[in-house]
């Protein structure tokens, strides 16, 4: 990465149905970004440990 740029995550919250995933896929490709679904991926940490 170079130097002058920064990186950072945007985290969007709320209740089951809002419509978190919908408008951060919708933001992530307005602004290039990698969406990434953390509700997913604690799922496979938690099956895979258990």
């Amino acid at each position: 990465m170079d130097k002058e740029q920064k990186a950072f995550q945007i985290a969007i919250d709320g209740p089951a149905g809002a419509g978190k995933s919908t408008i951060a896929k919708k933001v992530a490709a307005k602004l290039g970004f990698i969406y990434v679904d953390t509700g997913a991926m604690y799922r496979a940490m938690a099956l895979y440990f258990a």
